[in-house]
C-alpha cells in the first residue's frame, strides 16, 4: 500500500470499520489511516475469524481482501449478504484477481480497491460508500411491552400500573443490542464481545445468562415461558419481535 499521509485530520465519524485482510503490513496500514480518520477499526487477518467478526460484530463497513486463508473473500461476502444485506462492503483486491472482483461486485460488494492503493484513495473510496449508504437508526429509544414500556434513555421500565422499575446501565445495553436484533438470535459470544467489549472466544462464563435472567424478572417476563427473552437453546438468546420500537437517529 503506498503511504501518503491525509493532509488534513477530520471530523470523528464515530463509525466502525472491519478490515480482513492476510497481508500484516497492509492490514496495519489501512488500519491506521482509518484510525487517523477517526473511524473505529478491528482487524482480522484469517478468512474464519473475520467472516465470524463480520456477522457478528456491530459494523458500518467491511473492507474485504479476496484471497485469504480458510474462508475466501468471496465466501465470507456469501455469508454477509445472507445475514446482512444492507452492510456496505468494499473489496480490496490485487490487478490479477479482475474475475473475483466481478464476482464480489454481482453478490452485492458496494465498490473495489486495487492494490497497491494510496492512503487518500482509500479514504476517498470509504466516505462516499458511507456516504451512498442508506443511514440507518443508531439508537433504540423505547419498547413497548405488554404492559408496559422500556425507556432506555431513562434506563427504566414504566408500567401501566405505574410501577417504574431501574434497568443498570448493563441491563440496558444488553435489551437494546437484542432490541437492535429482534428476530435473530443472538449467540451469547456475539453478546460478550459487542455489549461486555471482550474477546469471547475460549471464555466460559455465565454472565450473560445472569443478566437475562435479571432482566426477564424486571420485565415480568415469564422465566420458565418467556415471551420477550426467548432462549434458543445451545445457541443464545432472541427478542421475540411482537414489541413495537422506536428509533432515533
Amino acid at each position: 500500500m503506498a503511504t501518503s499521509t491525509p493532509g488534513v485530520a477530520r471530523p470523528m465519524p464515530l463509525q466502525t470499520i472491519l478490515t480482513i485482510e492476510d497481508d500484516a503490513a497492509i492490514r496495519r496500514g489501512v488500519a491506521d489511516a482509518l484510525a487517523y480518520a477517526g473511524y473505529t477499526v478491528l482487524e482480522a487477518g484469517h478468512g474464519d475469524e473475520g467472516c465470524q467478526m463480520a456477522v457478528r460484530r456491530e459494523l458500518d463497513l467491511l473492507l474485504l481482501d479476496m484471497v485469504l486463508p480458510g474462508k475466501s473473500g468471496l465466501d465470507i461476502l456469501r455469508e454477509v449478504r445472507n445475514v446482512r444485506p444492507t452492510l456496505p462492503v468494499i473489496i480490496l483486491s490485487a490487478r490479477g484477481e479482475e474475475n473475483d472482483r466481478v464476482s464480489g461486485l454481482r453478490l452485492g460488494a458496494d465498490d473495489y480497491v486495487v492494490k497497491p492503493f494510496s492512503v487518500n484513495e482509500l479514504l476517498a473510496r470509504v466516505d462516499a460508500v458511507l456516504r451512498r449508504s442508506p443511514s440507518r437508526p443508531t439508537d433504540v429509544q423505547d419498547l413497548s411491552l405488554a404492559a408496559g414500556r422500556v425507556d432506555f434513555a431513562r434506563c427504566e421500565i414504566c408500567f401501566d400500573d405505574g410501577e417504574r422499575v431501574e434497568l443498570s446501565e448493563r441491563e440496558q445495553q444488553l435489551l437494546r443490542y437484542l432490541v437492535r436484533h429482534a428476530g435473530r438470535t443472538v449467540p451469547r459470544q456475539e453478546l460478550l464481545e459487542n455489549v461486555w467489549q471482550i474477546d469471547a472466544r475460549g471464555v466460559s462464563t455465565r454472565t450473560v445468562d445472569m443478566h437475562v435472567a435479571r432482566l426477564r424478572e424486571k420485565l415480568r417476563d415469564d422465566s420458565e415461558n418467556p415471551a420477550v427473552l426467548v432462549t434458543v437453546r445451545g445457541r443464545g438468546y432472541m427478542l421475540a419481535s411482537g414489541g413495537r420500537t422506536n428509533y432515533g437517529n
